[in-house]
């Protein structure tokens, strides 16, 4: 048999990096149509006045204008402002005194890891609901808890101190939904029990020969190096205090409570978008909200570098 004449021709290989957008392919395409397209989208709706009903007609900044004559807009800045100032310092230092006592040797100690993280994987409305219930004015648990203390007082002084009306009062509507808001810190706890794991005991053998106490150590030792941690959190908490809007829009209704006390950022741009039927508004709103976490992200990153301390590689 003679061999056959010419070669067999090879298939053309693609280049590579054609291999590689093929891969990625999937991602770029859920990129641009789930992601790219409704932030352009949002951005030129906010810049038109749109009710979903009708075609968009452009008004340019009159959206953004008109937030500085709106005294409901300003409400929500002040409520958002207060629950993020009052909920991620306490938080945050709750947090980590509790993964400092969770890092200790205690008997039942993966009870009490537990216990602290089971209620951050609760769903917000199942969660919602129950604090809805504890904070019953009348037939709430923390009432009857606080009415079993105050009643021994008050029959030594003659008083009448009783609970107060949480969700029902503007007073402590706020206080209230800052209470409920420790109720979800096991996620950043279990963060900075890891951190925790990750000093050097070194540094508490050094710092003990030197004859630094407890509280030395941890404000000398731990605290700088679980630095970078805090940061992380705390931008977190950033992020989620603006944010909120399940919990006060289960707990206290489309109106935030009396005198919209617990009325945050979020409920007012969904009812701007939806009940009212200012889409255009409500795109605007959406974009300040991101600058205002990006500026408070940013200003935050800029006090830290005289806070936090990184580990040399």
């Amino acid at each position: 048999m003679s061999a056959s004449k010419g070669s067999v021709k090879r298939p053309r290989r693609l280049p590579e990096w054609a291999v590689g957008l093929a891969f990625v392919s999937p991602w770029i395409v859920g990129f641009l149509a789930f992601l790219a397209l409704p932030v352009g989208l949002s951005l030129y709706y906010s810049m038109t006045q749109y009710t979903m009903l009708e075609p968009p007609i452009w008004t340019g900044l009159d959206n953004y204008l008109e937030m500085f004559h709106d005294r409901v807009f300003w409400k929500v800045i002040w409520n958002t402002t207060i629950y993020a100032l009052i909920a991620i310092p306490i938080g945050t230092v709750l947090s980590v005194v509790i993964a400092v006592l969770l890092n200790s040797r205690v008997r039942f100690l993966g009870f009490f890891r537990a216990a602290v993280f089971v209620p951050t994987i609760v769903p917000l409305v199942a969660a919602a609901m129950v604090w809805m219930w504890l904070f019953n004015g009348e037939l709430g648990l923390i009432n009857g808890a606080l009415d079993s203390v105050l009643r021994p007082i008050n029959a030594v002084l003659g008083t009448d101190f009783a609970g107060p009306n949480w969700l029902g009062s503007a007073a402590w509507v706020m206080p209230a939904l800052i209470l409920m808001s420790f109720w979800s810190i096991g996620q950043a706890v279990v963060i900075y029990v890891a951190a925790l794991k990750d000093v050097p005991t070194v540094l508490y053998e050094a710092a003990e020969l030197d004859g630094v106490g407890t509280v030395g150590r941890f404000w000398h030792v731990t605290a700088p190096m679980i630095s970078p941690v805090i940061l992380f959190n705390v931008i977190v908490g950033i992020i989620n205090t603006w944010q909120i809007f399940a919990v006060p829009y289960i707990m206290l209704g489309t109106t935030g409570g009396p005198n919209r006390a617990g009325y945050f950022y979020s409920m007012y741009l969904y009812d701007k978008a939806f009940p009212y039927g200012e889409m255009g508004y409500a795109c605007s709103m959406a974009w300040v909200q991101l600058m205002i976490i990006l500026t408070l992200t940013g200003l935050t990153f800029v006090v830290s570098k005289k806070f936090v301390y990184y580990r040399a590689a």
